[in-house]
């Protein structure tokens, strides 16, 4: 897979990098990475993994710009508001790297889609804003051993980790899942929304950058992830702090005696 002289000049901050070079650079242009969300988290991952070559990305959101989105939001527009975010997203991509191929999924992830969706990517990386879109990309990346690089954010606070869990570590020992970190999703309630709590704007673009810079990292192929460590972001004391989990025997996935073998658990739509 050659590289134009554009896409040589293009990359060339890249391909000077001992830990990616041009080999690294072949397999961001091979990859194909699925972008769940195209909101505070999805804007600045979509534009990231854009900007690093990333050949084939592919968002699913079924939401519409609105004007309280923008000020997180950053890949879409004033004038965009009540376009679809897929569109925009595509739009925003092409405009940055004409290099890199857009697929639009304007629909609702659910328990029905969430394995088609998936199915032949190379990475997943999940920029929801619920936990029962989170549980259900979990479920279904480690039901179709595809990594996962998932984040989350509070109002001053955020979250970043990647699963891998069809994959041991160097002791044999599975690596963990979602169910392993979080096994139950709070009560119903008890978590407000972004629309009840607020959201720092800023902290978006930082946690999205970070999520971008994992699934980087895991197609290059470069340094330690986050596989089984939790990255938490303070924005009020401006902390960065990481805490490690490992696999629980427990868990409903890959334990010992696993209880989810499908998503049917997750009956209707999730996202």
């Amino acid at each position: 897979m050659a590289f134009s002289p554009e896409e040589i000049e293009r990359y060339a901050r890249h391909i000077v990098l001992r830990d990616v070079g041009g080999p690294g650079q072949q397999k961001l242009k091979a990859a194909r990475v699925l972008v769940v969300g195209a909101g505070g988290l999805g804007a600045p991952i979509l534009l990231y993994l854009a900007a690093a070559g990333v050949g084939r990305i592919a968002v699913v959101d079924d939401d519409a710009v609105s004007l309280s989105n923008l000020q997180r939001q950053v890949i879409h527009r004033t004038s965009d508001v009540g376009r679809a975010k897929t569109d925009r997203a595509a739009e925003a991509v092409g405009e940055l790297n004409p290099h890199v191929t857009v697929e639009t999924h304007a629909v609702r992830l659910d328990a029905a889609n969430a394995l088609g969706l998936i199915a032949g990517m190379d990475v997943v990386v999940d920029g929801s804003d619920n936990f029962a879109t989170r549980y259900l990309v979990s479920d279904a990346c480690a039901l179709a051993n595809v990594p996962l690089v998932t984040a989350a954010l509070g109002a001053f606070d955020a979250a970043i980790t990647t699963l891998r869990p069809h994959e041991a570590g160097p002791d044999g020992t599975p690596n963990p899942t979602y169910r392993c970190l979080f096994p139950e999703p709070p009560p119903p309630g008890t978590v407000p929304a972004c629309a009840e709590a607020g959201v720092l704007g800023a902290l978006a673009g930082v946690a999205g950058s970070i999520a971008a810079l994992e699934v980087i990292r895991a197609v290059v192929g470069f340094g330690e992830g986050l596989v089984g460590r939790l990255l938490m972001i303070d924005a009020l004391s401006m902390r960065f702090e990481t805490l490690s989990y490992g696999w629980d025997p427990d868990n409903p996935l890959t334990g010992l005696s696993p209880s989810i073998r499908d998503l049917s658990a997750h009956g209707g739509r999730a996202a």
